[in-house]
């Protein structure tokens, strides 16, 4: 592909020799790795060091490099135009494949225009399915649920019934949506359990990663937002409210009731308490324990405080051994101090 059609796939200017706009670009690889043939791209600084190296044909930047003997092609967002392309070289369009005869799916579900339906799937009743969407094999979809167009379900992924899937929804294997919620009431000496009969909606492009629960509400709706990002391992229980555009990195778990707002990130292994509420625009560091409301702001540690804090706390935390050592040894000069003063 030449380089003059790689910018204008990515709305970027070339940079260079004249003869840069013909160069042939035959792949796309990160900047440790390019080769001749392959556009990279420049995202931060501190990947400067790789340059000298790099023999890549053409690298994307944000701006000119001067003394760089490579092409350039200047974009906005180099990493951007890097996912962009990396998806325009190696990734096929999927071609429709239809109902495998080796599906099942009911009679009284609804199944829209190019979808794939791969083997050994199962479509309950009053299911409906988006045009374009693709079903690969085991996938079980229960009773009423709907699924809009151009999603991705991935091989053993359980939606049970009541679930509501917006379009260009991306579902790993795995992943169970629509599960129940962990709800009991003690009495006489047994834990009964409170029926689950709510449901999950899920809305456009988002994307849940492999081995995913997201627990069905008691009454009412768990609710992920539009354009939300969930990674592996995540624990998603009945009633929670993810806002728009938020990313929910590995192992996190989320109890029941919680309400948490747009464009928030809660890094690996985060827990949260039930019925919390976390504002939009919040961040909240790795293994963080959140038993509380929390306003906007960026927040470490278990329990979870203002993540300067934590920076100092962690600065004492190191020194404790030390600090301890000296406070033993003020406390046994104060002792020896006190037994002169006693009088003879």
């Amino acid at each position: 592909m030449k380089l003059r059609d790689i910018a204008s796939l990515v709305n970027g200017e070339v940079t260079g020799p004249p003869e840069a706009d013909n160069l042939e670009i035959t792949g796309v690889s990160g900047i440790s790795s390019a080769r001749e043939g392959d556009i990279t791209f420049l995202s931060s600084e501190r990947y400067r060091k790789y340059l000298p190296a790099c023999t890549a044909s053409c690298i994307l930047v944000r701006k000119p490099i001067e003394g760089l003997r490579m092409a350039q092609l200047m974009v906005s967002n180099p990493q951007l135009a890097f996912a962009k392309l990396l998806g325009h070289f190696y990734i096929e369009p999927v071609k429709p494949l239809g109902i495998s005869e080796h599906a099942i799916v009911s009679d009284k579900a609804i199944i829209g225009k190019d979808v794939s339906i791969f083997p050994f799937s199962y479509i309950s009743d009053n299911v409906s399915v988006g045009n374009g969407t693709i079903i690969y094999p085991h996938v079980f979809i229960g009773q009423d649920t709907v699924i809009g167009e151009d999603c991705v379900i991935h091989s053993n992924v359980t939606l049970r019934e009541k679930v509501k899937i917006g379009s260009r929804v991306i579902v790993h294997p795995g992943s169970v949506i629509g599960s129940d919620g962990f709800g009991y009431v003690f009495d006489e000496g047994k834990h009964h359990k409170i029926p689950q009969v709510g449901g999950v909606i899920v809305e456009d492009d988002v994307e849940i990663g492999s081995n995913v629960s997201i627990d069905r509400a008691t009454t009412g709706n768990t609710t992920i937002g539009a354009g939300t990002k969930i990674d592996n391992l995540v624990q998603i229980a009945h009633n929670v409210t993810i806002g728009r555009n938020s990313l929910i990195i590995a192992q996190v778990g989320i109890a029941g009731s919680t309400e948490i707002g747009d464009y928030v990130t809660l890094g690996g292994q985060v827990g949260i308490v039930d019925h919390v509420r976390i504002e939009s625009g919040t961040m909240i560091g790795a293994q963080s324990g959140v038993a509380g409301n929390l306003i906007k702001g960026i927040y470490s540690g278990s329990p979870v405080m203002p993540h300067r804090d934590w920076l100092k706390a962690q600065a004492v935390f190191a020194r404790l051994p030390e600090l301890h050592k000296k406070i033993r040894e003020l406390e046994e000069k104060i002792k020896e101090l006190e037994r002169r003063d006693q009088p003879a």
